[in-house]
């Protein structure tokens, strides 16, 4: 039996967990497919400030948030078939100039958007539709611009444009696509944040992925205020452009300085050592070294460290063991709703 379970279990028997998780790019349905196996209650607040791929070309078409994370995260927390989801997650191979590369999931979140007005309300529409267990919530309700300045003192816009530079990147910060006004994420994701046991912050890309979410002023808020216990996965290699040569208290210190303060509770940490010959760094370039731990580095910034084999490697690529770390998420949950319990 796992840490702490025995005498935790028994306080929350017939609740589930409350777990929110902030973030985007490919490592997120992992985590949240496997905390929907054990059954907690998700809600999943996305990303909206990516600029690539068939999310970005949609953008451009269409004034809309990028949608390519918000289509994953649904198939992940989705409980239709999965023939279903593959229609859903499609691309089109056609030499179309339009079609080419676009997943048909996409363009229906495109489509909703347009008939609902909004993205939150078209997220909420299309989880219905999908059977969707748990709440997916767009970060904002409107297209958001990522900004960067580097450590040289230069200031770059767009996602895309920011990574390409291969420089130091110093703070982030997003502002509205379409106007002046200062983003703000929707009370309900402000609500999933405040109410839950545990919000998790990653894994996935620290600049473009994690950051551009807390860096909307009242989500920032909301997470520096939550009595939840913060925990942060930290990513298992440094990728190329945003993290290079960073440690795992490299990551999250940036956290931690973009925020204000020591608020990262807890960093899941990869302690298993990665079969690099089993690894092909010329197919995944963004991928450099492993993330060293750091301990030292990781108790300056007051967060308790767990250290474990969080990684599946079994692929001869390296990604996050979505059990193995929604496990110890949940773990820690269970210990968070317990000590609000006996505090009151």
């Amino acid at each position: 039996m796992a840490y702490g379970e025995s005498r935790i279990v028994r306080v929350i028997k017939g609740r589930r967990p409350k777990i929110a998780v902030i973030g985007g790019g490919t490592g997120l349905p992992v985590i949240l497919n496997a905390l929907k196996e054990q059954n907690a209650e998700i809600t999943a607040i996305v990303t909206v400030a990516d600029d690539g791929g068939s999310s970005g070309v949609i953008r451009d078409y269409i004034n809309v948030v990028p949608p390519g994370d918000i289509r994953n995260v649904i198939v992940s927390l989705s409980d239709i078939p999965k023939q279903e989801k593959d229609i859903f997650q499609y691309r089109f191979n056609s030499k179309d100039s339009f079609f080419a590369g676009h997943a048909i999931g996409n363009l229906i979140i495109a489509a909703l958007d347009e008939m609902k007005g909004n993205i939150f309300d078209a997220v909420q529409s299309l989880s219905k539709m999908m059977k969707v267990d748990g709440h997916i919530f767009p970060a904002s309700n409107e297209p958001l611009t990522l900004n960067a300045e580097f450590m040289d003192g230069t200031i770059e816009s767009g996602e895309t444009e920011i990574t390409s530079k291969n420089k130091q990147i110093k703070r982030v910060w997003v502002t509205d696509s379409d106007s002046d006004a200062e983003p703000k994420a929707v009370l309900p994701v402000l609500a999933a944040i405040m109410q839950a046991d545990a919000v998790v912050l990653g894994p996935g890309s620290l600049f473009t992925s994690i950051l551009p979410n807390l860096m909307i002023s009242n989500l920032g808020e909301a997470v520096r205020k939550t009595k939840a216990e913060v925990i942060y996965i930290c990513n298992i290699m440094t990728q190329r452009g945003e993290t290079d040569n960073f440690t795992a208290a490299d990551h999250v210190r940036v956290i931690n300085n973009h925020l204000g303060g020591h608020y990262i509770d807890t960093a899941l940490v990869n302690g298993a050592k990665i079969d690099m010959d089993k690894f092909h760094p010329e197919d995944y370039d963004e991928y450099l070294v492993p993330v060293r731990s750091d301990f030292e580095g990781l108790r300056k910034q007051d967060c308790r460290v767990i250290t474990d084999d969080f990684i599946d490697q079994r692929s001869g690529l390296v990604f996050h063991d979505g059990r193995k770390v929604a496990k110890e998420i949940l773990n820690i949950a269970f210990e968070a709703y317990a000590r609000r319990r006996q505090e009151g």
